[in-house]
């Protein structure tokens, strides 16, 4: 009869154990990173002198966590490819901007337009005074979009310390856990795990990260893809920083035991925006090389020609960049309309610059970088929906496994909460068969 009541007692304590198990899932079901547990019932079974095997009870073992290491490989995967992705068309979308929200082509367009009229009546003021407001406009519109994207590389070497801080903060916290998985001597709690696997999702958002585990469940990460430097081993993780490398390009580093290695980030944020800095630098180079091709071809036309005072023309604009670049002539008068020795009605000055909107094709070199841009974004943007697609797939996959279902969980409940309820009745009944026992006498 005490073997009745201990296998009631090992019943209640099972079921009780997988309602709390099963209770956790339904109440973690909409938490991000939780993988869903499953209580793992052992009978109990003594075996006596002779060797027969006798029943005692049961008993709830460890609780398995629902989780797959290579759809979980697969969700980091996919991820980081998505969020370089998405992070580069985020610089792609601001240069864009920059390049759109100053009107540079329409203020060029009105620069020669104006150049124009100067021709139709040399030696009048107005056309002259038009031209020269229309050249200060379109300076200050090539120093709006310098310092645009002056401001935009800026702004990417700001979140790029932050990406690198956000990493080395994830390092800690999963060296701080593996430290923990350690301690537990192999019997990690499935929170403990999650923990894990969440911060490595998170970490692969930043950089792609290749993965290893030992034994007790420990991650070693290396930054970078397999041939990475190390970020995180046992309870030990590295600090990352941002630097620059050749000719300004941006880069990452960490820094662990004391050595500094390069991280070739080919995935997450950080490779986005590697990609970013190098599309504005390029873009800031192209315009800077437009406007001083620009300056320094209006102003050649201006030294080889003829104020309206017969004086050689002065240079009209100034600066060594988009960013810097200035109007120089403050008179329309000086306005070098004339070729030399043609008098003050003469306009042949003009013609040549008009040439010049030809020849070198400031135009069409802006529409070209505005359209290399667009392009560039069309096909990032192919990409991106792919990526997303994959990404979803993966994610779904996963879950499909370690995502909690209510209505499974519900049935769960049911069934142990019977199961609670008839060891408790087997216990009752126990103690109701020893008491009629007592009684007789």
């Amino acid at each position: 009869m005490s073997d009745l009541l201990g296998i009631g007692a090992s019943g209640v304590r099972a079921y009780q154990g997988a309602l709390s198990t099963t209770s956790d899932n339904i109440a973690n079901a909409g938490t991000t990173g939780y993988v869903r547990r499953t209580p793992v019932l052992r009978e109990v079974a003594s075996v006596t002198g002779g060797g027969a095997v006798t029943p005692a009870g049961v008993r709830l073992g460890l609780v398995d966590r629902a989780a797959d290491s290579f759809r979980s490989s697969a969700v980091r995967t996919s991820g980081s490819d998505l969020a370089r992705s998405e992070t580069g068309m985020v610089w792609l979308d601001r240069i864009e901007q920059v390049l759109g929200n100053s009107a540079l082509g329409d203020r060029m367009a009105a620069f020669f337009n104006a150049a124009q009229g100067v021709a139709a009546n040399p030696s009048a003021e107005a056309p002259r005074a038009v031209m020269l407001e229309q050249a200060n406009a379109l300076a200050t519109a090539f120093r709006a979009t310098g310092a645009g994207l002056a401001q935009a590389a800026s702004d990417i070497e700001g979140e790029a310390h932050n990406a690198a801080g956000d990493l080395s903060a994830a390092a800690q916290a999963l060296a701080k856990v593996n430290g923990a998985i350690g301690r537990s001597g192999g019997a990690a709690s499935p929170a403990l795990l999650d923990e894990r696997d969440r911060l490595l999702e998170s970490m692969s958002a930043l950089v792609d990260v290749s993965v290893s585990f030992d034994a007790a469940g420990r991650a070693t990460v290396k930054a970078g893809a397999a041939g990475g430097p190390v970020l995180v081993a046992g309870d030990q993780a590295a600090s990352v920083g941002v630097s620059r490398g050749g000719q300004g390009a941006l880069q990452f580093h960490l820094v662990m035991s004391g050595e500094a290695s390069v991280i070739p980030a080919q995935g997450g944020a950080m490779a986005g925006m590697v990609d970013g800095a190098q599309r504005v630098a390029d873009a800031k180079a192209s315009l800077d090389q437009l406007a001083v091709d620009f300056a320094d071809g209006v102003n050649a036309v201006q030294a080889g020609g003829h104020d309206l005072s017969g004086n050689p023309g002065a240079p009209m604009f100034a600066g060594t960049d988009a960013a810097s670049l200035t109007l120089a002539l403050d008179d329309g008068a000086g306005i070098a309309a004339a070729t030399p020795g043609s008098g003050a009605q003469g306009n042949g000055n003009m013609a040549i610059l008009a040439g010049l909107r030809g020849s070198g094709n400031f135009e069409g070199r802006l529409t070209g970088l505005q359209s290399a841009n667009g392009a560039a974004m069309a096909a990032r943007q192919t990409v991106v929906d792919a990526q997303a697609a994959i990404h979803d797939g993966a994610v779904a996959a996963r879950d499909s496994l370690s995502g909690v279902n209510l209505d499974e969980e519900a049935v769960n409940l049911l069934r142990f909460q019977q199961a609670y309820q008839a060891s408790a009745r087997v216990i009752q009944v126990a103690r109701e068969t020893l008491d009629s026992i007592f009684q007789i006498r």
